[in-house]
């Protein structure tokens, strides 16, 4: 009888830690970025994003090929990928970072809760330090977040020729919508 309790115990401790350990994973997230300025209101969309939730200690992280934004018109994705982001040498943009207020979400419980971000945003070769606030919505089996945060071309070291620096803004936002699935190996 001691056997069976000491097993049983071991499993329920087993699959707690399974459960506390959870991985989630979208595939098909979505960012656009808008650049509003008072000649041209710019924006692109990109649905092939990739990111990995780890709701333990909260790490995020995001993968964003460069060449999957659309734009409206083809000018401007071909004059973004070859003049601005240089996509051929730095293909993929990067967020790795946490969940500052894990503690304030619970995973186990659907809701809406509100996180903190911190992490490391790397574009164009260039990496900053990010931080920014984003809505958690803990559904039945998944979770949905969206956050939008804001980035400035110089900081990246994206320059802009002086032909078009009135249509482009200082600062453009991006906004971040992603559901995430349990992740399974």
């Amino acid at each position: 009888m001691k056997k069976y309790i000491i097993a049983i115990l071991s499993m329920t401790l087993f699959s707690l830690n399974i459960l506390s350990q959870q991985v989630y994973i979208a595939k098909n997230g979505n960012i656009n970025f808008i650049s509003e300025t008072s000649i041209e209101n710019i924006s692109a969309k990109n649905n092939q994003v990739v990111s990995f939730l780890k709701t333990k200690k909260g790490e995020i992280n995001f993968g964003v090929l460069i060449k999957s934004f659309k734009f409206k018109n083809a000018l401007m994705e071909e004059h973004f990928n070859e003049n601005y982001m240089e996509s051929d040498k730095f293909p993929k943009a990067k967020l790795n970072g946490h969940i500052t207020n894990i503690k304030d979400i619970n995973f186990g419980k659907e809701g809406i809760y509100s996180g903190i971000i911190d992490g490391k945003l790397n574009i164009h070769g260039i990496s900053h330090e990010i931080n920014a606030t984003a809505q958690i919505e803990v559904l039945d089996k998944n979770i949905a977040a969206s956050s939008t945060i804001t980035v400035k071309p110089e900081d990246y070291n994206i320059e802009i020729p002086d032909l078009v620096k009135d249509k482009i803004a200082e600062t453009i936002t991006i906004k971040i919508d992603i559901i995430y699935e349990p992740y399974e190996k």
